[in-house]
């Protein structure tokens, strides 16, 4: 998969093949920084992927993959749907395939079984030669995988768990053989010989891989559950077709056409129950749709004329006809689907303390193991020992465990919060989220609904006792005079007007007036033939109604909101204004804005709100909702400025900050800020600018976003201390004779499979405030 840029670099997709240990990632990253014209590069075990970009034009694809499978491993490019179903489609008896395990055990059993038999008094054992006939193919067919990995890497210059595996297993069986040849040894000495090592040390180590192999699937689970939404083929109506109301669509008025083939503009029929296959908007029909895997909304959302749907969202009862706007790669599935790739093959920073350690470990590993071979020779002058203990050395420090910890964690984190609407893009933000203590919200479209609405309609006569009809006549009025106008406050009355299934008084003579408002002659209703005026309070001024205006608007202006008046400019013979109603606006808070508040207060997080209001106003909702300090009248480049203040050191401590917003505006301070969290309700250059995504536009998600970051966290930091307490337990005690080869190959394997099983642990998160 690739892609360009405007910096004239191009990005590509690999998948990778071969790779068994955290020794493998960094060879393919040196080989692939040794690339001239490669900029940067980034491999990653548990999605058997890398990320490169290369200066455009400098080298071709092709050379690069040639140039990676010279290093001894598999490339190709990665197709736009991944690598996350390759997993799932391996063979029986591929390398990683159960069929292997089950022959590699049943072979190795009766070698292994009569040291079980043992303690129960009965001495039983197959002959030298039947054991070498059952340890062989084991050995060379069955392990033959890891002579040639190890081989590669040994022409590559660098080591690997398979030349581990193949060097350790190679010493016993050749051991085995040596003893076995001897004349002396042939009956009597049959329990020296030690052919079940070689042959049980392969036997786990295939278990290993194949457990590896099934945990990668399910770490890649949310991959493929989002691949899952595509539909193969699209209904597309034929050009010309009518729609009309109860009325169906045969099979005769569309094409069924492959998904690659839909363009933009074309109009779709989704029939119930069938996946949505395009972004567009309906322009016909009504139903719920249940887009719970792409937002994480866990109820159908009612969709009906002008309503924008998501391709992969599932339909509900309803027949739909939509326009499509955006198709392929450029749908929000196709987006979120990347932008959940990027994170899952991305490292953590704290990976790049891994990757220098596995640089160095199997060299360093082989070492310990030839001075463990020469040092128990030495001491107990016997080549059996000090062959068996070297061995179980080299087979005890396979880093696969210390390789998978960190990438294994993010995919199960980073998997498991897209399935509930948070999109954690960055991986770093998983480093930095268990440290925040201040969280800064921008105050409209995030803690708020971002549009204007229609609070109050207070009419001057009889204000305490207008009827409805009074109040609804007046509205209707209003409306009118906004007809075609696609001015915020204009569309909040007519939105208000059809809320009240009022329909708008049709209007005739209306003009603009810019920075005053708007007039017109209403056609019907008690305004029928007066010219009206909906203006702003403020453009009042100097008129000799103004004080009047302004003490009726007063109590609104106190609250924040913004005020319109509805006057009659021609009510009298003098041409004096005579006010009908004033007509409150305002930005409603979110429903759950102040249960994110409190979710942030409980984690031990101060709240912090920036917005452009004035005092009164920015006050009036941060008490509302329990924000802890409120920024009012901040302009929009000067929020960067706050959060790097709010990040300053006070007291000998740095503040982590993170900031939500939605808005261009707030990119800057997104940037800025440790952690930026982003509304998808918002525009793409915040998301860009984020690490975070909250797909919902729901600010209860920031509150389990950090949380399951800091959980993400937690899991790194365990599987790390596991596959480091592994190595510097183990290598101790199987140099010193505590670890038989056989126990060694056991212990390897159980701490891969361990972390993997740790990490899968992340799937079991919820957020709190579902």
């Amino acid at each position: 998969m690739s892609a360009k840029d405007t910096t004239n670099s191009e990005f590509f997709t690999l998948d990778i093949g071969g790779m068994t240990c955290a020794s493998c990632v960094s060879r393919v990253e040196k080989a692939l920084g040794k690339i001239p014209g490669v900029e940067a590069a980034s491999v990653n075990l548990a999605t058997e992927q890398a990320k490169i970009r290369i200066k455009t034009g400098s080298i071709s694809l092709s050379d690069i993959i040639g140039l990676v499978q010279k290093t001894g491993y598999e490339a190709q490019e990665s197709t736009a749907r991944g690598n996350q179903n390759q997993n799932i489609s391996k063979s029986f008896w591929a390398d990683d395939g159960l069929g292997r395990v089950i022959l590699s055990f049943l072979l190795s059993a009766p070698l292994f079984l009569p040291m079980f038999l043992m303690p129960f008094g009965m001495q039983w054992s197959l002959s030298g030669w039947w054991q070498l006939a059952l340890a062989t193919p084991v050995q060379f067919v069955l392990g033959w995988r890891f002579y040639v990995a190890g081989y590669k890497s040994v022409r590559a210059g660098a080591g690997n768990m398979d030349l581990l595996v193949a060097l350790g297993t190679s010493a016993a069986y050749g051991l085995s053989l040596y003893l076995l040849l001897i004349p002396t040894h042939v009956h009597a000495q049959v329990h020296e010989l030690y052919f079940e090592g070689s042959a049980v040390i392969i036997c786990m180590v295939l278990l290993g891989k194949w457990l590896e192999a099934r945990a990668k699937q399910h770490t890649g689970e949310a991959i493929r559950a989002l691949q899952k939404l595509w539909p193969e083929h699209a209904k597309v109506l034929n050009i010309g077709l009518e729609l009309q109301d109860n009325a169906g669509v045969s099979a005769g008025q569309y094409r069924d056409l492959p998904l690659d083939q839909v363009l933009p503009g074309d109009r779709v029929l989704v029939l119930p129950g069938e996946r949505i296959p395009v972004d567009g908007v309906i322009i016909f029909g009504a139903s719920h749709v249940d887009e719970s895997l792409l937002t994480g909304e866990s109820e159908p959302v009612k969709k009906g004329i002008d309503s924008s749907v998501i391709g992969g969202a599932l339909n509900g009862e309803g027949v739909l006809v939509i326009r499509a706007h955006a198709v392929g790669i450029e749908s929000v599935l196709s987006q979120i689907i990347s932008l959940v790739e990027d994170a899952q093959t991305q490292k953590a920073p704290i990976q790049k303390l891994v990757d220098q350690v596995s640089a160095i470990f199997v060299p360093t590993v082989i070492v310990l193991a030839l001075m463990a071979g020469i040092g128990n020779w030495l001491y107990f002058d016997s080549s059996s020992i000090a062959i068996l203990r070297a061995v179980s050395v080299l087979v005890i420090a396979c880093p696969c465990a210390l390789g998978l910890a960190t990438p294994a964690a993010i995919m199960a984190g980073t998997g498991v919060a897209a399935r509930f609407g948070i999109l954690i893009k960055d991986p770093q933000v998983l480093e930095l989220a268990h440290k925040l203590d201040i969280v800064a919200f921008d105050k409209t479209g995030t803690l708020t609904l971002g549009k204007p609405r229609m609070l109050a309609l207070m009419p001057f006569s009889s204000p305490f006792d207008a009827s409805s009809i009074e109040v609804n006549q007046i509205l209707a009025t209003a409306a009118g005079l906004q007809l075609g106008s696609e001015h915020p406050l204009a569309k909040a009355l007519l939105d208000a007007a059809k809320e009240n299934n009022l329909s708008p008084v049709a209007t005739s003579a209306s003009k603009a007036l810019p920075g005053i408002g708007i007039e017109g002659i209403p056609s019907a209703g008690p305004f029928a033939g007066l010219t009206l005026r909906l203006q702003s309070v403020a453009s009042l001024k100097g008129e000799a109604e103004y004080d009047t205006i302004l003490q009726q608007a007063q109590a609104y202006f106190d609250q924040g909101q913004t005020v319109s008046v509805l006057i009659n400019t021609g009510s009298s013979d003098k041409g004096t204004l005579r006010p009908i109603a004033v007509i409150a606006f305002g930005d409603e808070l979110k429903a759950n804005a102040q249960a994110a508040i409190n979710a942030l207060h409980e984690l031990h997080i101060r709240t912090v709100m920036l917005s452009g209001d004035n005092e009164a106003a920015a006050t009036r909702v941060g008490k509302t909702i329990g924000i802890d300090e409120v920024f009012a009248q901040i302009l929009p480049g000067n929020k960067a400025e706050i959060i790097q203040k709010l990040q300053s050191v006070a007291k000998g401590k740095k503040h982590y900050v993170a900031m939500v917003g939605d808005g261009v505006n707030d990119a800057p301070a997104l940037a800025m800020a440790d952690v930026g969290m982003a509304m998808s309700t918002g525009t793409d250059v915040a998301m860009q600018a984020a690490g975070i995504t909250l797909m919902r536009g729901e600010p209860t998600l920031v509150a389990d976003a950090i949380d399951v970051s800091k959980k993400t966290w937690n899991k790194i930091r365990q599987n790390l201390f596991w596959a480091f307490a592994f190595n510097t337990i183990g290598i101790p005690m199987a140099a010193l004779g505590y670890l038989s080869p056989m126990l060694a190959g056991s212990a390897m394997a159980l701490s891969s499979f361990c972390v993997l099983s740790n990490a899968l642990l992340l799937k079991r998160w919820r957020p709190s405030l579902r």
